[in-house]
């Protein structure tokens, strides 16, 4: 009983709805311009006819008129003479798409999230579903199974006004309905937007609320996966200080092998918390002055001065782990061709180190003088030659007769008078040597820009495989 009078108010409300709706569309299309023109023709005719001016003024004159246009209006509309029962059609765009199915037990692929509806029939019965229908767009695939075959299935949409067409566009989806499986995978966190921190504030940890998440989807879907990350975003403007932060909705995604976010599938939870620390790490370290280029014959760099000192150091911030592992900021000039004048002046801009968030200082103004070159060689035992990048499996065996180097060192007299076999770091590289008999260049390591090596002779040695 309760349902039938249900039905009846419903198709009561519809037709009051109608009627305001006609109603309206009357009195904007016709009564309203005519009772314009009526007061226009009043003004006109106000000195010549007193009687019109007394009938129009009478305060049922227009109801009447009205009353007259709008029986007149519905005898136009029920025999379709005007515009407002013409066949038209109207786009819905970007009607969300409902899709029912069993989400706990099947994951379906091929889905879309939107899709356009086309509504034909008369103006008065499109208006009325657009104001009356909800424009539901349905996909029902509560009767499809799990198959590895495709299925074409149909969208409906359910409409309010009968005497109305309508079309989706798309009106079909090729879906392919799987089973879901769940499978558990664990998590670790990624950084991002770590650019906008404070450059002097450097993340010391990140601490999850969790070590694993429940991934659930296809089989195919979970099989792609190669990391499931948490994504703290450092651009969060609590993180202004150094300090311990408490975070929540941190959002979890999976990513391929390729590094490619896959939204296919579910994780639960889809957002987790995180305790992050943020600490200020610095060091400070030397500018290094490293040269290019050739001298003029007989002339050697006497003096280095970076911003009117002899050493010049500034502070580096970032990560302890990058900033324990830099010695120096370094820095090259050009000097090739130079040593005739007494000096040069240089502004250099000083370049961050990889891993470096911030450095103390920007430029700096280095002046180097030059003198008459002068030489001397200086013997160091084979001893004091090391290898470096050599595979940890395999040794460098020298000759009994490897017991002596000389090494020419070159520079100002008063330079080169400083320098003793102490200060000569001797080494050959041996990266990407196997085991076999060899002649090697030695090396000079140095990081006086003063200072010339120069070594004549090759070293010959044996690389063996170390006894395990």
């Amino acid at each position: 009983m309760n349902k039938r009078i249900d039905k009846k108010k419903k198709k009561k409300n519809i037709f009051v709805s109608l009627l305001i709706g006609i109603y309206n569309q009357i009195d904007k299309i016709l009564i309203t311009p005519i009772s314009r023109i009526i007061f226009k023709i009043t003004g006109r005719l106000r000195n010549n006819s007193n009687k019109i001016e007394k009938i129009l003024n009478r305060p049922h004159i227009l109801l009447y008129l009205s009353l007259v246009f709008a029986i007149l209006m519905f005898f136009l509309i029920d025999r379709e003479v005007i515009n407002l029962v013409q066949n038209e059609a109207e786009v819905i765009a970007n009607q969300p798409v409902k899709v029912l199915y069993n989400e706990e037990a099947y994951v379906v692929e091929g889905l879309v999230d939107s899709v356009d509806v086309i509504l034909t029939g008369n103006k008065s019965a499109i208006y009325l579903e657009k104001q009356l229908g909800n424009h539901e767009v349905v996909l029902d695939l509560t009767d499809y199974k799990p198959s590895n075959t495709s299925y074409r299935v149909k969208l409906t949409y359910n409409q309010t006004v009968e005497s109305i067409k309508y079309k989706i566009d798309p009106t079909y989806l090729t879906v392919t309905i799987k089973n879901k499986v769940s499978k558990l995978f664990s998590i670790s966190s990624e950084l991002l937007n770590e650019s906008k921190l404070n450059e002097k504030l450097s993340v010391e940890s990140v601490e999850l609320s969790k070590s694993e998440v429940v991934v659930k989807g296809s089989e195919d879907a979970l099989n792609k996966i190669a990391t499931v990350k948490a994504l703290v975003d450092l651009s969060n403007p609590d993180y202004s200080n150094a300090g311990t932060y408490e975070t929540d909705n941190i959002p979890i995604v999976a990513y391929d092998e390729k590094g490619n976010m896959l939204t296919n599938v579910e994780i639960v939870p889809s957002t987790i918390s995180a305790t992050v620390t943020l600490d200020t790490y610095k060091a400070t370290v030397p500018i290094k002055v490293l040269t290019t280029g050739t001298l003029v014959t007989g002339k050697a760099i006497s003096t280095v001065n970076i911003n009117g000192n002899a050493t010049y150091t500034v502070d580096i911030y970032g990560e302890k782990s990058v900033i324990d592992n830099i010695t120096s900021v370094p820095v090259t000039i050009d000097i090739d061709a130079l040593g005739n004048s007494g000096s040069k002046t240089y502004n250099v801009t000083l370049t961050k180190p990889n891993g470096v968030r911030y450095i103390s200082e920007s430029s700096a103004k280095i002046n180097i003088s030059f003198d008459d070159e002068k030489q001397k060689t200086i013997d160091i035992p084979a001893s004091l030659v090391t290898a470096k990048n050599l595979d940890n499996n395999l040794s460098p065996n020298f000759p009994a007769d490897f017991s002596i180097i000389s090494i020419q060192v070159k520079g100002v007299e008063s330079v080169i008078n400083t320098i003793t076999e102490e200060n000569i770091s001797a080494y050959v590289d041996l990266s990407g040597y196997t085991t076999g008999d060899y002649e090697v260049d030695l090396k000079i390591e140095s990081d006086d820009p003063r200072v010339t090596y120069v070594v004549s002779n090759k070293v010959k040695l044996t690389i063996v495989q170390k006894n395990n």
